[in-house]
């Protein structure tokens, strides 16, 4: 069986202000499609990705702001940051986890800059979108095998 991540939905307050914010980070705008009874589906999808994002007017009942953890991969964590600081993004500095296996939620035992010994899976940054829906940004120089 091929199970491929095609969409996630994210709530959002104001679509219009979602579609800016994503497009003004390079996100490619693949549909913007509205119906009578007022549905409306906007989809975007990350420089690179194969998987897209999808908000609107009626697709979730989620709080907007909820989702936490979407996951990017970067080669080069520090020119990434760069480049989302540079279209608007608030995002955090490079960073690592004192664990050093993958992260706690929110902010806890981050240390800063990227991870000393590791360049992959090791290093992040985070940004959230208007509404606070978080993004993650992981470095991954080299996969592990099978991935």
């Amino acid at each position: 069986m091929e199970l491929k991540l095609e969409v996630v939905v994210l709530p959002v307050s104001d679509v219009d202000r979602a579609k800016a914010f994503y497009e003004a980070l390079g996100f490619r705008l693949d549909a913007d499609f509205s119906t009578e009874r007022g549905l409306r589906v906007v989809q975007v999808t990350p420089p690179g990705s194969a998987a897209s994002i999808i908000f609107g007017e009626h697709l979730t009942d989620a709080a907007p702001g909820s989702v936490r953890g979407l996951h990017v991969v970067v080669p080069d964590i520090a020119a990434a940051r760069a480049e989302l600081a540079e279209r608007g993004a608030d995002i955090s500095e490079v960073w690592h986890d004192e664990d050093g296996v993958f992260h706690w939620a929110g902010t806890a035992h981050r240390i800063p800059g990227a991870h000393p010994e590791h360049d992959s899976y090791a290093s992040f940054a985070s940004f959230a979108d208007p509404d606070g829906n978080e993004w993650v940004l992981q470095q991954i120089v080299e996969r592990l095998p099978g991935r």
